[in-house]
């Protein structure tokens, strides 16, 4: 029998667990036009929400196209403008003979060259660099959106996944100030920039000296609440022909703070270890086991830290709250408390921590019961 709960692959259909305000918000967004920049910690389901979004929108209209862009692997400016411009025409042609004619007609500069890999359509766009007036190419693959977009008569969504990854580029800032002199223009187009990296996100946006500073409609999103995570767990757990109460789902979201991610993990172990009915002892053995999985994952990453960033992490995970006390600065090794503001930066930058106006979590839940055992 296939498992219920999904984790670490982009969760569609009955998979999807609520996100119903953000859902309106982003097709809102999209039925406006509105640029949107998603925020959120790691594997808090920014891909997810994004996709059942562009597929309803999608469904809309036939005018309503998103286009879906990976930065992963883009790991320098060329390499950003070949794979903006290949996933665009892929995404606005339906079969090989446009795709063909609109690569030549919207990048003849560049020489483009074909692949189809089989005959439904499967094909493969890639690029010559070497061209006359790069500047002028590159300048009309920023805008081939907008291109696209008017000549078709159609509305385009452009939907760019690790969008921080820009930030890493060869004189990044003034590629960041093309793409905003480019980007801000487009009458029939929107775009949609969300990143794994919060922080870095956060820098891009949500600072007045960068060039993608008040871009868009900035939505960051909260954790799931419980009760929703409840109600889905034991809809899930009975489309299966087995029962867990209100109490016991509960606990599952509990034990690991309404993390989505963890929250699909536990859920799942729990699963496959009820035979009919899932219980509470179920649930802790579960999680006894998750933990055991990724101890080796935190050892690792304790190794990399400094003493006294490990003693931060155990002050976060004890609850402690005011960091420059005599008595919390002795007790968790933190040396100073002009050091403690170096302390959290580091940890922040690793993406260990989440600061929040009036509160500091450690951003991984399981890593933080792992840490309260260890130590």
């Amino acid at each position: 029998m296939e498992t219920p709960f999904v984790f670490g692959k982009i969760a569609s259909h009955q998979d999807f667990t609520d996100r119903v305000v953000e859902t309106q918000h982003l097709l809102d967004n999209f039925r406006g036009l509105v640029n949107t920049v998603l925020i959120s910690p790691r594997r808090w389901g920014k891909s997810s929400l994004v996709a059942k979004v562009s597929e309803i929108y999608a469904q809309e209209s036939d005018k309503n196209i998103v286009v879906h862009i990976d930065l992963f692997n883009c790991r320098t400016v060329d390499k950003f403008y070949e794979t903006f411009a290949k996933e665009l025409i892929s995404a606005t042609n339906t079969a090989f003979e446009e795709f063909v004619s609109s690569s030549l007609k919207y990048l003849s500069r560049f020489a483009p060259n074909f692949q189809a890999s089989d005959p439904a359509g499967s094909f493969e766009l890639s690029f010559g660099i070497d061209i006359r007036d790069k500047k002028m190419s590159f300048d009309e693959i920023l805008d081939l959106p907008q291109t696209i977009a008017r000549e078709k008569g159609k509305h385009i969504i452009v939907c760019i996944d690790e969008f921080q990854t820009i930030k890493d580029y060869d004189d990044s800032f003034a590629f960041q100030c093309s793409l905003r002199a480019h980007w801000q223009k487009h009458q029939d187009v929107a775009y949609c920039l969300f990143g794994s990296k919060r922080n870095m996100m956060i820098d891009l946006f949500a600072e007045p000296q960068n060039p993608f500073y008040k871009f868009g409609d900035l939505i960051f999103l909260q954790k799931i609440a419980s009760e929703d995570w409840v109600k889905f767990i034991i809809e899930r757990f009975e489309e299966t022909g087995k029962y867990i109460s209100e109490e016991v789902a509960f606990k599952i979201a509990q034990m690991v703070e309404c993390h989505p991610y963890y929250v699909q993990q536990l859920s799942q172990l729990s699963w496959f270890r009820t035979h009919l009915e899932c219980t509470e002892d179920i649930v802790k053995e579960a999680f006894s086991s998750l933990c055991a999985q990724l101890s080796l994952v935190f050892s690792h990453i304790i190794d990399g830290l400094t003493p006294s960033q490990i003693g931060f992490l155990q002050a976060v995970a004890d609850g402690v709250s005011s960091f420059t006390s005599q008595t919390v600065l002795a007790k968790y090794r933190l040396g100073s408390s002009a050091n403690v503001k170096n302390i959290k930066q580091a940890l922040e930058k690793k993406e260990l921590i989440d600061i929040q106006p009036g509160r500091i979590e450690i951003q991984d839940p399981v890593l933080k019961f792992w840490m309260l055992r260890e130590y």
